[in-house]
C-alpha cells in the first residue's frame, strides 16, 4: 500500500516556510526549508540534513488557513519522520515526510517570521 493510499487527511500543496530541528541530536540547531505539501497530521519537506525513519523532529511554521479553517496561525510541532526519499532533487537532498505528533499555537513565534 502506498503512503498516498493511507492518508486519512487532505494534503495541501502549498509552499510553507518552516523551521525544524532534530530533538535526537543534542547539537543539531535550527535549520530552514519549506513544506511542498501539508495536511493536519503531516508535511513533507526536502533538505540537506540527515535523518531516518523514526527521528523526532520540533517543526515550527505557519499553519495556512487552507487547513486551519480560521485565520493564519503560527504552530509548533513535534512529528516524527515516517519516510525518506533518497535523492529527491539534485545535490544530496533528502525528501522527508513527516506525521504531526502533537502541536500547539504559539502567538510568540510571529516575530520570527519577519526577519
Amino acid at each position: 500500500m502506498s503512503s498516498s493510499e493511507r492518508r486519512i487527511d487532505t494534503r495541501v500543496n502549498i509552499c510553507v516556510p518552516l523551521r525544524f530541528r532534530v530533538l535526537n541530536n543534542p547539537g543539531a540547531t535550527e535549520q530552514s526549508a519549506h513544506a511542498e505539501n501539508i495536511s493536519q497530521r503531516g508535511l513533507y519537506f526536502e533538505t540537506s540534513v540527515p535523518m531516518k525513519v523514526g527521528t523526532p523532529v520540533e517543526v515550527s511554521l505557519r499553519m495556512p488557513q487552507e487547513l486551519s479553517g480560521k485565520v493564519v496561525s503560527d504552530v509548533k510541532c513535534v512529528a516524527r519522520v515516517v519516510h525518506v526519499r533518497q535523492n529527491a532533487a539534485p545535490g544530496g537532498i533528502l525528501g522527508i515526510g513527516l506525521h504531526i505528533e502533537r502541536y500547539e499555537a504559539q502567538a510568540s513565534l510571529r516575530e520570527r517570521w519577519a526577519s
